[in-house]
């Protein structure tokens, strides 16, 4: 996926660089497209599995990098919080019995990953949201000390020109004020991945969002933030306000 030399832009020379890239790519995609250039003859599956890390109270661990050091394998990286982890899995075509495969990929990386912790004397957490995490566990002190995380703060906050406000209403009712996205890491989740050909990708986004509700409505696991009783799934509202660029007067009330 390329190298990580994340650097924030300055000035409008530098931006106006970055523009011309951001073009110049557009138009390769255009002539990839326009040439068939896109493999076509196989269709892929992948997957990846974000997780939690607790301690021995069940409330977030700020050990992820000693973690991710000590499993020593290429397919766990970090995620933007100390107490998170991803593993991906690898791609697999879409045929006979790809599904079991990554079932079993899929527990031999977890099964790694709780060793590893077990050492530590943390446990492995499959959550929507970790409902132990609280205000403490928002500080900058808690962010996988990463450059890129670093960068895409200072960028949103620059945006914005104010703090992170956060508004959601359940059961319970949650307003927030902070100046990190580190509310962002809080998410985790399961994520299938779906190689298409380039052919049908206008058709197949346009199924994939007619489905998108019904499927979210079986797989909603996030009722509770920051002791708060919100939505059954409070990830979207989350996700969508802690690393949306606009202004606190124009976001919407949720």
């Amino acid at each position: 996926m390329g190298e990580l030399k994340i650097e924030k832009l300055a000035g409008s020379a530098a931006k106006a660089h970055y523009v011309e890239h951001l073009l110049s790519d557009i138009e390769a995609l255009q002539v990839m497209l326009a040439k068939g250039l896109f493999a076509n003859d196989v269709i892929r599956i992948g997957a990846e599995q974000e997780f939690c890390l607790v301690d021995h109270n069940w409330e977030p661990s700020n050990m992820a990098m000693e973690v991710l050091e000590a499993i020593d394998d290429d397919h766990f990286t970090t995620e933007i919080a100390r107490y998170n982890l991803e593993a991906n899995l690898d791609p697999l075509e879409l045929s006979d019995t790809c599904f079991s495969e990554m079932h079993d990929q899929l527990k031999s990386l977890l099964a790694k990953a709780v060793a590893v912790a077990d050492k530590e004397g943390l446990k492995i957490i499959l959550t929507g949201i970790l409902p132990t995490i609280d205000l403490r566990h928002l500080k900058m002190d808690y962010m996988a000390p990463i450059k890129r995380y670093k960068v895409l703060k200072r960028v949103i906050c620059d945006l914005r020109g104010d703090d992170l406000y956060l508004h959601m209403k359940g059961a319970d009712e949650l307003n927030l004020r902070h100046d990190s996205i580190l509310l962002e890491g809080c998410n985790t989740s399961f994520q299938g991945h779906l190689q298409l050909d380039a052919e049908d990708f206008a058709d197949s986004y346009n199924w994939a969002q007619a489905i998108a509700g019904p499927i979210l409505s079986i797989c909603a696991n996030s009722p509770v933030l920051i002791g708060r009783e919100l939505w059954q799934e409070s990830r979207i509202a989350l996700f969508t306000q802690s690393v949306d660029t606009r202004a606190s007067a124009y976001l919407p009330n949720e």
